[in-house]
């Protein structure tokens, strides 16, 4: 598989390693928005910043290169990149995280939230850490996390500050040195806790998830996501 990568950080540099590990080529490697050539590649992965994504996968799109991105931070146009990937008859996946622990910790997190969904004595919050480079804060991953919550429970919205509307899931985002990734849910009550967590010991777990991703996209048409790559449908 010949692999182009747009975004060439750190975890464009822990795919390449990944990739190539697994026997596949890097045909491109790039930060610049505009002025690369994509036609050798078979698939693209995009570790950008928020400001390219959109540009990324639109090109890989109109240029009939299956793509997938793991770029947080450009959702607000998420539809339309499903609009143009519909019109063109193309292929693509996001994820906030392509970690494999992380997507079962997804599902854990969705499983805990319908049981919880009766029990009003119980306060619910998010706690996530990164590596002080990191740009978005909460991370893409926790605004995942946030979402499963919402979905099966009476929750609405979630506010990046402690709240004390039963109504929102307040996350805390922590920034410190040399941390890949911990996220913790917290269900808190007068007589106990009950938490669960994900704590990411390097990033090739990313990288690794991002790899398969891209090798189970190649042959596909449509719009994924990590569920149907892990078949947790």
């Amino acid at each position: 598989m010949k692999l182009a990568l747009l975004g060439y950080g750190r975890m464009g540099k822990e795919i390449e390693k990944i990739a190539l590990e697994r026997g596949h080529e890097i045909v491109l490697k790039t930060s610049s928005q505009d002025n690369y050539d994509i036609s050798e590649a078979d698939i693209a992965i995009d570790f950008s910043i928020p400001e390219a994504a959109f540009s990324n996968i639109s090109k890989c799109i109109n240029n009939n290169i299956p793509v997938i991105s793991g770029t947080t931070g450009w959702l607000d146009k998420y539809d339309d990149v499903v609009h143009l990937c519909k019109e063109k008859n193309g292929a693509f996946i996001y994820a906030s995280n392509f970690s494999l622990g992380v997507n079962i910790f997804f599902e854990l997190n969705s499983q805990l939230a319908k049981m919880m969904r009766s029990l009003e004595q119980y306060n619910v919050k998010i706690e996530e850490i990164h590596h002080t480079k990191k740009l978005d804060a909460p991370s893409g991953t926790a605004i995942t996390l946030a979402e499963g919550i919402i979905d099966h429970s009476d929750k609405k919205e979630w506010a990046l500050e402690d709240t004390k509307s039963n109504e929102i899931i307040p996350i805390k985002a922590i920034r410190t040195p040399n941390v890949p990734g911990t996220h913790t849910i917290n269900y808190d009550s007068e007589v106990d806790t009950i938490e669960i967590k994900h704590t990411a010991h390097n990033r090739k777990g990313f990288a690794l998830g991002a790899v398969i991703a891209a090798e189970w996209l190649q042959t596909k048409k449509g719009v994924f996501t990590m569920k149907d790559v892990l078949n947790l449908k």
